[in-house]
């Protein structure tokens, strides 16, 4: 079973997010485990302050390092990213991250635990990721206000892709990015409406026809939306 640990300032934020289709249902099955833990949980001031103003000046706040560091110390057992075992991947949400892909939810899938780190404000002190983290990690290019929707994101990638998690076998491997290409278009009931036909292909019951088709089709809608595969 795959445990995903997620640590945040926010909390309330994941309180139902989990409780709906396939991640529910995987929950269910105990083919992932996930829990949510309050980064103030981690502090050791009355107050429990988990951010300060950054060095050098500049706007807003930054998230402070030793909460963080106490926070995987104490979920995977590793002070540094090089004690942290091949099994487990501990992962900081972040703009300034590498990209987050279908591939790269492939890897996750297969590791025993997963922690992700929600960073809020200006950003997390730089030596989280420096010294800790196994993978910096941003799912597209723009800024969120905090690392949780990046986690809602990842989290569902991911659990999707574990084995037994959708109904169907095959569904995960002829998706979108999973063979390079956006996936082929889908059409359903009615054949017709009002003017607009599904392709007449569709409706031959010729496997191999359908199946050119639908390559030429997923070729085509990925030159239009997603050039950038085709490179």
């Amino acid at each position: 079973m795959l445990r995903i640990d997620i640590v945040t300032i926010f909390p309330g934020y994941f309180r139902e997010a989990f409780e709906y289709g396939i991640i529910r249902r995987a929950r269910a099955a105990q083919l992932v485990s996930i829990e949510v833990h309050d980064l103030r949980s981690w502090t050791s001031d009355k107050h429990h302050v988990v951010d300060d103003r950054p060095f050098g000046g500049g706007d807003g706040m930054v998230l402070k390092a030793e909460p963080i560091f106490a926070a995987i110390e104490s979920l995977t057992g590793a002070q540094r990213r090089e004690d942290v075992a091949a099994s487990k991947r501990v992962i900081l949400l972040s703009a300034q991250g590498k990209s987050f892909t279908q591939s790269l939810a492939g890897e996750f899938a297969k590791s025993e635990q997963l922690v992700l780190i929600c960073g809020r404000y200006e950003g997390v002190d730089e030596r989280v990721a420096q010294s800790l983290v196994t993978d910096e990690v941003s799912v597209g290019d723009y800024v969120l206000s905090g690392g949780e929707p990046a986690a809602l994101v990842v989290v569902d990638a991911v659990v999707r892709l574990l084995p037994g998690a959708l109904g169907s076998e095959t569904s995960a491997i002829t998706e979108s990015f999973s063979v390079g290409l956006l996936d082929h278009p889908q059409y359903t009931r009615p054949t017709d409406f009002a003017g607009l036909r599904v392709p007449d292909i569709l409706l031959t019951g010729n496997h191999a026809e359908i199946a050119r088709w639908r390559r030429e089709a997923a070729e085509e809608k990925t030159r239009r939306n997603r050039p950038d595969l085709l490179k």
